[in-house]
């Protein structure tokens, strides 16, 4: 294989993005089934010439990294990586290396199945508890299924509201599993406590259950949660999850309340059984904005992340990681620049996850992230709740590929304050919801950060309502 190939297999794909007929990104993803060695069928004919020059190009690639091509095979035979990999091979043939990678599809799609929820937590982004006029129907949501797959979404995440009480639930996840397209839910746990429950769900197709736990005290996280009860059954949720040999995850609001037993909240993942733990930022968004004098401080937020990187250490069998994206700047800092974490998934010292971080790290908000609402809206993330496009009236494609705010949040540059000249930008970038959050700007900083302290100072000293962190738990918004 030449490098007058390569060029020609990159051609290729760009030509084919450049008449419309890659939108449905079938092209890549059969020439990945090919290497592997499976079947083709629904190819068009005018594509199949090109996929023995993509494959060879594909070869090509993984000698010049050194890799092992049966290893490769191994793992793309897997239908999420594969669709990961296509995903990135077409973001490179539509748009060339950028820093960091715009993508033609998002890695992941956060649903809000449901306004409907059984819980009334104080700093629910949806202010979820009965369901909108507006949702979609099964019919809809159908449609919305078919769309992300012709787009090449890699996976989907039901959340909502509760999406587990809602009558949709089976018949979707059934759905998205025979796309090929990764299945995962995040729940409060209460219909999970039940085994049955789950193994029927994880039967259907669901790979991945990310429960939320928010305190090692039943009475707090009850408390939080709206409740009474609600402690044990998600704990249970998790247990069955361990049980049944399912990936899962718990996942913890990090606020004022917990964070003085983040060891606490870390021994109970591990007594049971859990293998990953991710903490999550507040956001003064939803029934949030009533409540932001649970948010931490930047100096707070910075000892946080620190001391759950050094936990990690001291534990591991267990992963932890943080959706503020902070923790990419924190990881690599404490590790004297030896690990990163590009994502909040993970955390890795491996040279090529290094290399790629500045590609793909950081707020995913709009670049390899995106967000449906129950009625169909599509978002930034559930946190950001800007429109941008409705799923009633536009194809996702249309929405992902022509949004001006889906554009600026691809493009660094766009960032105001200290965000847009921080050294770790392409590695964080602020928490694009907390910085609309506190400006009613998604650009703006994000003043979480300790680099951004000036920032939450001036804050404070403008608005009441963030000094409500003076308040103490007594006097918390009603739910």
């Amino acid at each position: 294989m030449t490098k007058a190939s390569l060029r020609l297999a990159t051609r290729t794909v760009r030509v084919r993005y450049a008449d419309g007929t890659e939108k449905e990104a079938p092209l890549i993803y059969h020439a990945l089934s090919a290497f592997v060695g499976e079947q083709i069928v629904q190819c068009p004919l005018s594509a199949r010439f090109l996929i023995p020059i993509i494959n060879k190009t594909i070869e090509v690639g993984i000698k010049f990294l050194h890799g092992d091509i049966d290893e490769a095979r191994k793992s793309i035979k897997d239908p999420t990586i594969r669709r990961g990999v296509a995903l990135v091979m077409r973001g490179l043939g539509l748009y060339g290396v950028t820093v960091p990678q715009k993508m033609p599809a998002p890695f992941l799609v956060v649903w809000n199945f449901t306004n409907m929820c059984n819980l009334r937590c104080i700093h629910c982004y949806q202010r979820a508890g009965a369901p909108t006029p507006d949702e979609l129907s099964l019919e809809e949501k159908l449609r919305v299924v078919d769309e992300l797959d012709r787009a090449g979404v890699a996976s989907i995440a039901l959340s909502g509201g509760e999406p587990t009480i809602h009558p949709h639930f089976h018949r979707i996840v059934k759905e998205i599993a025979s796309r090929g397209i990764h299945t995962a839910v995040a729940t409060n746990g209460w219909v999970f406590a039940n085994i049955n429950e789950l193994a029927k769900a994880k039967e259907e197709g669901l790979k991945y259950v990310e429960v939320s736990i928010d305190s090692a005290d039943p009475d707090k996280h009850d408390k939080f949660r709206g409740v009474k009860g609600s402690w044990e059954r998600a704990v249970k949720a998790l247990e069955n999850a361990v049980k049944l040999g399912m990936d899962h995850g718990m996942a913890v609001t990090i606020t004022k309340l917990n964070i003085g037993e983040v060891k606490e909240i870390l021994d109970l993942a591990e007594e049971i059984g859990v293998r990953r733990v991710i903490f999550f930022n507040f956001v003064p968004t939803g029934r949030g904005l009533e409540n932001m004098w649970l948010d931490l401080d930047p100096v707070e937020r910075e000892k946080f992340l620190r001391e759950i990187y050094t936990e990690m250490k001291r534990r591991p069998g267990l992963q932890i990681v943080s959706t503020a994206p902070q923790y990419g700047r924190v990881a690599l800092q404490v590790s004297g620049g030896q690990e990163v974490a590009p994502t909040h998934f993970a955390v890795s010292g491996d040279p090529i996850v290094k290399a790629v971080a500045e590609f793909v790290g950081g707020c995913g908000a709009g670049r390899i992230y995106a967000a449906i609402e129950p009625n169909g809206d599509v978002v930034p993330c559930v946190f950001l709740p800007i429109v941008v496009g409705n799923l009633r009236k536009q194809s996702f494609w249309d929405i992902w590929t022509k949004s001006k705010l889906f554009e600026d949040l691809r493009d660094r540059d766009k960032l105001k304050g200290f965000c847009r000249v921080c050294p770790y930008r392409n590695i964080c970038g602020g928490c694009r919801a907390r910085a609309y959050g506190y400006y009613g700007d998604p650009l703006a900083p994000d003043p979480g950060c300790i680099y951004n302290l000036k920032d939450w100072n001036e804050l404070q000293a403008k608005a009441p309502r963030v000094r409500l962190a003076e308040q103490s738990s007594g006097q918390q918004s009603s739910p």
